[in-house]
């Protein structure tokens, strides 16, 4: 109850958008900055696919992903082997031919019977039968098969379990595809916040190219401007290959080997709200994983009483019509049969005894598997709760970080413009701001990534 409350809360709060890092109002005082040019402060250009609905990331998913659709072979799988399994107890037809021609014979005289006069009639005789044809039908129907009959409803678990391994991975699906987007968001944010750093950075360098042309700064100065252009320049190349990995991560989230972009017109709320409505919130030993674990256990006991089964006899009927082109005179040239088989297992060596050893560790196996994930669903349960009040209070220290560097480097500047202050303590003054509105940037993300995780992680999402 407390997992769904929780979850409740969570999806409620889902509403809330992701702020935007935008400067602040420059002060009155300030001047205004030159305008600067630069190739590089042309944006990255856009993915040649776009996604702009959770809908139609899930009609990618549902059409490419590799991972659902062999979670999906195996339930097919289950359902064959289950159907082999109930093969065992029908019964079984089966029908034989064969046609045989002898190449060496043997002719023989035999006295076929008595002729006028009481002499002997005699017939020649080829042996064996030059040529002939045997054909027989053979219906078998086992009677008494436990193991036969007890395998039947360990297919129909093993099938049950197939199913259940499809919801969990729709879940993770959901998951990287939410994170995927997320990324590219994030990505888009840090690529226009690199261009943002390098346009101040370029406008700082004129300015104190200016500022040496009028012989208030000297080429140290200068020199160190131009360093933090290029170390602008260095981090705004890595933010932008980190955008195209993040197309390309959601790319693969949805099937498609290629950059994939997120339609500027979305909303990242908006498609949180998609992904909730898809995915609904599961306690945690009702998680698909959870699940499947627990049946395996059952699966695991029902393996090992297949062994003491071994130990039983086992009764079957059959019946079987032949018939032959040889005629002997002595015997129908067509016979029809019934038969029971009783098999009673007496000694085989051991191995029904090694089974039941082998079987009894899977099952203490089954146990561990089950006792492990349960463990790891309540930590990740305990994470997922804390995620988000932890997200939340990053993001508060993120956003005063970066409203004091925004304080700190209009000071500076203004100081700098003044006479005042040094270029050192400009550049360390704008590369701060730098690095705290990315850090910001990504705070913000990561309290909408903690917010879907919170759902998804214990969530089914039928789609």
């Amino acid at each position: 109850m407390r997992l769904r409350a929780f979850l409740g809360f969570v999806t409620a709060t889902l509403t809330c958008g992701v702020a935007s890092a935008q400067p602040a109002p420059a002060s009155p005082d300030t001047p205004l900055p030159p305008r600067v040019t630069d190739p590089m402060l042309a944006p990255v250009s856009p993915a040649r696919r776009e996604i702009a609905t959770w809908e139609e990331a899930l009609a990618h998913v549902r059409a490419r992903s590799v991972e659902l659709r062999v979670a999906l072979e195996e339930v097919t799988r289950a359902e064959a082997q289950w159907r082999q399994a109930l093969a065992t107890a029908l019964p079984t037809l089966n029908a034989t031919g064969t046609f045989t021609n002898q190449f060496i014979t043997n002719e023989t005289k035999q006295v076929a019977g008595i002729g006028a006069g009481g002499v002997p009639v005699f017939s020649t005789v080829r042996t064996p039968f030059p040529t002939f044809v045997n054909g027989s039908i053979t219906l078998a129907q086992p009677l008494f098969a436990p193991r036969a009959w007890w395998a039947i409803g360990t297919a129909n678990e093993n099938r049950a379990i197939a199913s259940l391994g499809v919801e969990d991975q729709k879940r993770q699906i959901a998951l990287s595809v939410a994170q995927a987007i997320i990324g590219v968001f994030t990505a888009e944010r840090i690529a226009e916040l690199n261009r943002s750093g390098l346009r101040n950075s370029l406008e700082r360098l004129d300015l104190t190219q200016r500022k040496l042309d009028l012989g208030a700064a000297t080429g140290l100065d200068v020199v160190r401007a131009r360093q933090d252009v290029e170390a602008a320049r260095a981090t705004l190349v890595t933010g932008d290959e980190s955008l195209r990995r993040a197309r390309e991560a959601l790319g693969l989230a949805i099937g498609i080997p290629e950059q994939v972009g997120v339609s500027s017109r979305v909303r990242l709320d908006g498609l949180e709200q998609e992904a909730v409505q898809k995915c609904r919130p599961e306690a945690l030993e009702e998680r698909a994983d959870v699940v499947a674990a627990h049946r395996r256990v059952d699966v695991a006991k029902r393996a090992a009483y297949d062994a003491k089964l071994q130990f039983l006899p086992t009764l079957s009927a059959q019946s079987s019509v032949s018939s032959t082109t040889i005629d002997t005179g002595a015997s129908p040239t067509t016979t029809w049969n019934i038969q029971g088989l009783l098999s009673i297992p007496i000694w085989d060596g051991g191995a029904r005894y090694g089974t039941m050893r082998d079987t009894n560790a899977q099952i203490r196996q089954a146990e561990l598997r089950y006792e492990s994930i349960v463990r790891t669903a309540t930590i990740q349960m305990e994470q997922t709760k804390r995620g988000v009040e932890v997200a939340e209070e990053r993001k508060k220290v993120a956003t005063e970080g970066r409203r004091l560097a925004q304080q700190t480097d209009d000071l500076v500047r203004r100081a700098f413009q003044e006479g005042k202050g040094t270029s050192l303590e400009l550049v360390a003054a704008a590369s701060a701001l730098r690095d705290a509105e990315i850090t910001l940037a990504l705070r913000e993300f990561d309290v909408v990534q903690a917010r879907v995780l919170a759902v998804l992680t214990f969530a089914t999402c039928p789609y």
